[in-house]
């Protein structure tokens, strides 16, 4: 009888299918796990889906963002200059606005956004560390300045080298294209800018 077989020779492999080989490394980092943010977002839309969380979200967004940038340069103040970021703020807010480097108080929680409470206990803090000095007020008896001292300028030149070189950000910036980066900064400035007109 004649045998149809290939005389026992092995049948040639099929290669595997494409649902039993590991994906590819760009599938593999596509289905990564949720980051936090993520997680909540998703969260969100399942409890309250009926709602537009658009606003909602965004907001969400930025309290977290300023919240992880915030801890990240308090911790490194801290350990460096023996301040908090707080009062590094008002020293930037000192040193951005030129020679001689002097403020009003009045300027200074306005522009930082906090009360003028606030801002004589972050005063007395950095007058202790010799950061900065308060001098008479020429155009208000009783008054002060704020002013920057040499060595409180010497502080704030580092801490901009820390922020422009060694920001927390930089990790997620360089996921960013230079265009999706000067996007995303427009938007945030002019979001900041219309809530910033709103306020009295």
């Amino acid at each position: 009888m004649e045998d149809h077989t290939e005389n026992n020779q092995p049948s040639p492999r099929r290669p595997a299918s494409r649902a039993n080989q590991a994906p590819p490394r760009a599938d593999r980092a596509q289905r990564r796990s949720p980051s936090l943010s993520e997680l909540i977002t998703l969260q969100w839309q399942h409890e309250r889906g009926e709602v537009d969380l658009e606003n909602f979200l965004l907001a969400i967004y930025f309290m977290r963002l300023g919240t992880l940038v915030d801890r990240a340069y308090d911790r490194h103040c801290q350990a460096k200059f023996g301040i908090n970021g707080g009062d590094m703020r008002l020293m930037l807010a000192l040193r951005r606005s030129g020679p001689p480097y002097v403020k009003r108080p009045t300027d200074l929680f306005r522009t930082l956004l906090v009360t003028s409470g606030a801002i004589t206990k972050k005063v007395d803090r950095l007058v202790e560390m010799a950061y900065v000095e308060r001098l008479p007020d020429p155009s208000h008896s009783g008054g002060f300045l704020v002013h920057l001292t040499k060595k409180g300028l010497q502080v704030v030149e580092h801490a901009i080298e820390h922020l422009a070189n060694h920001s927390v950000l930089a990790p997620a910036m360089a996921q960013l294209s230079p265009e999706e980066r000067k996007q995303g900064s427009a938007f945030v400035l002019r979001v900041l800018s219309a809530l910033e007109s709103t306020e009295t």
